[in-house]
């Protein structure tokens, strides 16, 4: 069974920091890329940030470039989002997203993350 766990949300104030983890089984990990997208009340769900497992090459949305760092530990078949630095906007509800070579995709079921100001 394919699972993407996510986990470490949760409220904290303005400047501070959270590390989300996606934790993945069911599919063989290093031939997908793992990304994090979120989804504000009353907004569409928007990416955040990806990375490739099979050759380590990342990407993050000019949101989030200088606070938010993706990570992957291929042994443990988990990425990491540490996220700093954080402002009310990034309030949103965070999912983690595996898609593969072969054109499977799968969703978590999302982690609430709340700044407050």
């Amino acid at each position: 069974e394919v699972q993407l766990v996510e986990s470490g949300g949760g409220l904290v104030q303005t400047g501070g920091s959270l590390r989300l983890s996606c934790a993945a089984s069911g599919f063989t990990f290093d031939d997908y890329a793992i990304g994090w997208f979120r989804q504000a009340p009353g907004k569409g769900r928007e990416g955040v940030s990806c990375i490739s497992n099979s050759d380590g090459s990342t990407y993050y949305a000019d949101s989030v470039k200088g606070r938010f760092t993706i990570s992957s530990d291929n042994a443990k078949t988990t990425v990491y989002l540490q996220m700093n630095s954080l402002r009310p906007e990034d309030t949103a509800v965070y999912y983690c997203r595996g898609w593969g070579i072969n054109g499977n995709d799968y969703w978590g079921q999302g982690t609430q993350v709340t700044v407050s100001s």
